[in-house]
């Protein structure tokens, strides 16, 4: 399937950082002047200052990793609080996310300082055991024939409310006012599912090559039923795709479905919805597909929803 392409490739590639990472588990954050002393030649690289944590899912019984990486000011302004951009699919898009905001920040502030906050898998699982599960809304139709397991997106979202966001903010200084939810994928549908139906959960939602295809779009359903009862959004969305994230003949990588069409086709449905405390942007990156558009578009996104202070 489409979707778990990205996961895949990008995951593997980061086998070992995404490995390394366990081990700084539940250990405070290191400098990265002292996180590599003492460590023996040919030892694993590991991801330096980042934090590792368990938070169980006491409903479903499934413990699920949590990665943490600290901003660089945190130490140093101790009264400071942060906003959050809590990443889904984390064995990838932490690592990638976590040196692109460093990047980015090089020659001065461009982004504001936050919290990231990557969102693993169930432990003992695959990741496309557990996203298939976790990142969407309703269960596969029969005639489908899925291999795996779907439609455990509600129990997912309410164990992201009960047990991960209470976890984050209890520990960390972070602004429960400034809770940012990126997704790409399956998670930009899981995103899209939280923004219909808890709106207020984060402040801004980035929507990434969202698979609003899955389940014959349900996901215009949920929008719809949420028009019906609703005059307001309160909420900030920035979507980005591939251009080549299109049906029929394309250079390369052609998709099953015209994630496009149903990217812009969305963005037209929510501004014709006319709510006054709802923002919408999307970007189309020119020559990339749903497997090399992450970098670009996690860089996007970063750009427009958490820019530095003028």
């Amino acid at each position: 399937m489409r979707s778990f392409g990205l996961a895949f490739i990008l995951a593997t590639a980061l086998l070992v950082t995404a490995c390394d990472q366990r081990t700084n588990t539940q250990a405070p954050p290191a400098t990265d002047a002292s996180a590599g002393a003492g460590f023996p030649e040919g030892a694993p690289y590991v991801l330096k200052g980042t934090q590792v944590w368990t938070v169980p899912d006491p409903v479903s019984g499934r413990d699920y990793e949590v990665f943490v990486s600290l901003p660089a000011s945190y130490e140093a302004e101790p009264q400071r609080r942060y906003p959050v951009l809590y990443v889904t699919d984390a064995d990838y898009a932490f690592p990638i996310l976590r040196q692109i905001a460093r990047r980015v920040n090089l020659d001065g502030p461009v982004l504001e300082d936050f919290i990231l906050v990557g969102l693993s898998y169930a432990k003992g699982e695959g990741g496309a055991a557990s996203r298939s599960r976790d990142y969407t809304p309703i269960p596969c139709r029969p005639e489908s024939r899925c291999a795996l397991a779907h439609g455990g997106g509600a129990a997912y979202q309410a164990y992201l409310k009960d047990e991960v966001l209470p976890f984050i903010e209890d520990r960390f200084r972070a602004d429960p006012d400034a809770r940012v939810l990126m997704g790409h994928s399956y998670g930009g549908l899981l995103g899209a599912q939280i923004l219909f139906t808890d709106p207020t959960l984060f402040r801004s939602y980035v929507l990434g090559s969202p698979s609003f295809w899955f389940g014959q779009r349900h996901i215009t359903a949920m929008e719809a039923d949420y028009a019906r009862t609703h005059t307001d959004l309160p909420a900030e969305v920035f979507m980005y795709i591939g251009a080549f994230e299109t049906s029929g003949s394309t250079p390369r990588h052609a998709s099953r479905y015209d994630m496009v069409g149903d990217m812009r086709a969305m963005e037209q449905v929510l501004k014709s919805r006319e709510y006054p405390s709802l923002s919408v942007r999307s970007t189309v990156l020119s020559d990339e597909d749903h497997l090399t558009v992450a970098p670009a578009g996690f860089t996007r996104a970063l750009l427009a929803i958490l820019p530095a202070a003028p």
